[in-house]
Formats: structure tokens, sequence, C-alpha cells
């Protein structure tokens, strides 16, 4: 609770995001604010609740790395990248249910479920190069979605992003969460 913005903040951290009338708390809640408005929740309710599902797992996988870098990290990461294939398998498994693993993680067009899966999926090649050598509709997944103009990775080359954590990230070669 040091700083103003961070004291202002109803859950007493960050992240805080106000768009227009309305603030939001909480990573998740203005990421799915943010596909609802701009068209990347799916096309209908069965692809947002499919998507739902997905991210719940994404984050599941989030957490445990979170924990890794912070609590852990020593002791804990060759256990974590012992662990790494079967927390990546489902989503191996989504991409292969999804018109052969051609398309989206659900659907065919991106969502923001593929953006936070591929921030997801960069950061454990940091931690693990080869990580996805095993998986190759997650390889080729990254691959294509890296590509993309609009792309995370290509606005993270961008010098927009330089000074952000993960520009530090990438020159360092170090993991972050």
């Amino acid at each position: 609770m040091q700083g103003d913005l961070k004291a202002s903040c109803l859950f007493g951290q960050l992240h805080k995001f106000t768009d227009g009338d309305v603030t939001l708390y909480q990573s998740n809640a203005i990421l799915r604010h943010l596909a609802r408005k701009h068209g990347l929740y799916g096309k209908n309710e069965m692809e947002a609740t499919l998507l739902d599902m997905a991210n719940d797992g994404v984050e599941d996988l989030r957490l445990k790395y979170v924990k890794l870098i912070y609590q852990n990290y020593e002791e804990g990461k060759e256990q974590y990248i012992k662990e790494l294939p079967t927390q990546l398998k489902p989503f191996e498994t989504l991409l292969s249910q999804n018109q052969g693993g051609k398309a989206f993680i659900v659907g065919d067009q991106i969502s923001f479920v593929d953006y936070n899966l591929l921030d997801l999926l960069l950061i454990h090649q940091v931690l693990a190069p080869g990580c996805l050598d095993a998986f190759p509709l997650l390889s080729a997944y990254v691959a294509r979605l890296t590509a993309r103009p609009q792309s995370s990775k290509s606005f993270l080359a961008s010098p927009q992003a330089q000074g952000s954590p993960h520009q530090w990230q990438r020159k360092n070669s170090e993991p972050w969460a």
C-alpha cells in the first residue's frame, strides 16, 4: 500500500484501468472487459465459455510460474521445468481439437486467451528454451501468432515497449512475472 497510485486501488494492488466511467481492478477482469469491448471474446456464448475455461488454465499455469519465480526459483526451477510438459499438454490438446491446431485456442478468430497464452508461452521459452519442442501445435501456434503484425511480440520489439518488464526479460534472459 505504498505510493499514491497503489493506495487508490480497490484491492491495494495494481492493475488499475479506467475506461470511461468505469474503473476496473484485477488483471483478468480488465482483460475480459477489453476482450468483450473489442470483439475478442468469441463469436457466441459457447466460444466465450470455452475461452473462460482455457483462460483459467492459462492463469493456473501463470500462478505456478509466479510462485516459482518469487518463492522458490533456485530450489524449484529444475522440478518446475521437469513438470512443465504436463502443464503444457492441455494447451496442445485444445489446439488439436480446434481445426487440427491450425486456428486459435478456440474458434477461428483470435481472442484474449490467445494473447494471454502467447505471453505465458514466451516467458516459458525464456525460462526453459526448447520447452515447446515436444509440442508441434504449440510451437506452430507461437510462430503464427508472433508473426502477426499486431502480435504482442511485435509490440515488445517496438520502441513503445522499451523499458517494459518484457524488454528487460528478453535482454537479460531472466524470467520475470
